[in-house]
Formats: structure tokens, C-alpha cells, sequence
């Protein structure tokens, strides 16, 4: 069982606004909430959206005790023996838009923050980067190294807070699907900047606040007569804290001075809208920018 303590968030994380008068979309469940989450018993916090950045977040904020709580689970429970096979195609459509927003040279550096079991480790070095990464679960560490192969010198077992690089090292830097399990994103940022070389990338895949799909799935449980929303999941797997706007990063640029170079929106998973909507979904979703996650690429 896992064990919190739970802190108050008094100023958005990305913006700094004081929270005060920051609306309660609803209250998160840690646990899975179903279809409806009236007929569930758990512990459960209240979901806010900053009214400046759009930023979403739980508050109070649930902090484990120990980090390897949340994360020390094996991959084997979360994914099926072929997800252990890497394919060329990983990662590949992030090193073609690199490729053109700073163009390649012999000897580049790269680094992989929550570099997982290490596969866009791999595809990074089969595209000629010097490759280094680091991942705070034990587990995936442990099967990095024994499985997929990572030099355990360029793969560091640690939190961003505990491991450091050198100033100016890395010609690109990856938060893949990472920043929303980070307690502090914007001084995780400030961090992987401090490690940029002047002129480096550095690209951010995160949930989008603006899902359309969380918003649909928040009227249904209005209409229900719930307190429920779905956004987030604090306390539970995939342990999301965050979800955030554009706006969060335009806000975050003035403080930690840094340009948004590109910026996309992924539709993702449509579920569990019906498999026949799937097409007008996306259509709806890609011309809206609604889609589940947001990607910036920034430079400083």
C-alpha cells in the first residue's frame, strides 16, 4: 500500500500565479473510476486549472514516501514481452524533426530523461548521436542494461533532482512523456537548460490540457450528477501530476528565457469513444489541436 503526505500547491508551477482563484474542475480518485465512480471507495483530491496557463494539477498533492512506491513496479507488468523488441521506426519521426530544426553533425550529444527500458537510447545512437540517459525506476533500469543491451556507464539510475551533467554538454535533450511525473517540471526544465549547449533542442512530450476527450468524459460524469473529473491520476499508474496548455510553456519561456521552435498536437487514443466515430474524432481532434498530448520543441 502505497503511503503520501500531501502538500498545498499556492502558486501554479509553470506560471507562478497564486492558486487562489484557481478553479476545482472536480476530484481524482486513486484508483480507477469506471463508468461511474460513485459506486468506488478510495482517497481523493481535488483537480485545478491555473485561469492563466491552463496548467492542471492536483492540490493538495499527493507525495510518496518512497519514489520507488510509484515506479519500482516491473515493466513486465506493464507491457507485453514484444514491447522488450526495438524496431527502427522508434523514435524515428522525432529524430527526422530534430534533423531539421538543428541539422546533424558528426560527434552531436544526446540525452534521454526518463529513459525507460532505453529505446530511443537506441534509435538516437543508430542515427549517430553520442547517447547518454538516466531513469529513476529500478526495475527498467535493471532491464535497459540485461535486456536491451545500455552501457550502464551512459545509463545513470537516479531522479533528475539527484543526477548532473556537465554545463553546455547535450546537443539534444528528451523529456519523453515525462514532465507530467516530475513534482517540479519548470525547475526540471531550468536543469535540462543548464546541460543544453547554446543553440540545443529540447523536446517535451506531455498531456494536453485541452483533450477533448477528458472533456467529454467530464460532462458525462456532470451529467451523472458525479464531483469526478478524469484528468490526471495522482495516486494512481500511470501516476500523471500534470497536464498542461501552450500557454504553459509561452508563460514558463519569459522566466527560463527560451524559444518554442515547433509545437504539435497528438489525437493519440480516441477511447473509449466507439471504433465507427474513431475517423470524425480524429478529423475533429486534428483540426482543433484537442488531441491527448501537446509536443513543444524549444531552444535557448
Amino acid at each position: 500500500m502505497l503511503s503520501y503526505y500531501f502538500e498545498e500547491i499556492t502558486h501554479c508551477e509553470m506560471c507562478g500565479q497564486s492558486t487562489h482563484n484557481h478553479k476545482v474542475l472536480g476530484q481524482r480518485l486513486n484508483q480507477s473510476q469506471g463508468l461511474n465512480p460513485r459506486t468506488k471507495s478510495g482517497i481523493s483530491v481535488s483537480v485545478k486549472k491555473c485561469s492563466n496557463c491552463e496548467l492542471i494539477y492536483s492540490s493538495p498533492q499527493p507525495i510518496p514516501f518512497s519514489i520507488q512506491d510509484h515506479y519500482g513496479t516491473p515493466p513486465e507488468e506493464y507491457w507485453k514481452p514484444s514491447y522488450f523488441n526495438w524496431s527502427p521506426e522508434y523514435f524515428a519521426y522525432e529524430i527526422s524533426v530534430l534533423k531539421k530544426l538543428l541539422p546533424f553533425k558528426e560527434g552531436m550529444t544526446a540525452l534521454d530523461i526518463g529513459a525507460g527500458l532505453g529505446k530511443s537510447m537506441i534509435s538516437l545512437e543508430k542515427a549517430g548521436y553520442d547517447v547518454y540517459g538516466f531513469e529513476p525506476s529500478k526495475p527498467f533500469h535493471e532491464r535497459a542494461i540485461e535486456k536491451m543491451g545500455r552501457n550502464p556507464d551512459r545509463l545513470k539510475l537516479g531522479m533528475i533532482e539527484e543526477v548532473d551533467y556537465p554545463e553546455g554538454f547535450f546537443d539534444f535533450i528528451t523529456f519523453g512523456a515525462v514532465l507530467e511525473h516530475l513534482y517540479h517540471p519548470a525547475q526540471s526544465l531550468e536543469k535540462a537548460f543548464k546541460w543544453l549547449k547554446p543553440g540545443g533542442i529540447i523536446q517535451v512530450e506531455v498531456p494536453s490540457s485541452k483533450h477533448l476527450i477528458a472533456k467529454l468524459i467530464n460532462t458525462y460524469f456532470k451529467l451523472i450528477g458525479t464531483i469526478f473529473v478524469t484528468n490526471i491520476s495522482p495516486m494512481h499508474p500511470p501516476f500523471h501530476l500534470y497536464e498542461f496548455g501552450l500557454k504553459s510553456f509561452q508563460e514558463l519561456s519569459k522566466r527560463l528565457k527560451f524559444s518554442i521552435v515547433k509545437r504539435e498536437y497528438l489525437v493519440c487514443s480516441i477511447s473509449p469513444v466507439p471504433k465507427l466515430l474513431h475517423p470524425i474524432f480524429r478529423t475533429i481532434m486534428e483540426r482543433t489541436n484537442t488531441g491527448m498530448q501537446l509536443v513543444v520543441w524549444l531552444t535557448k
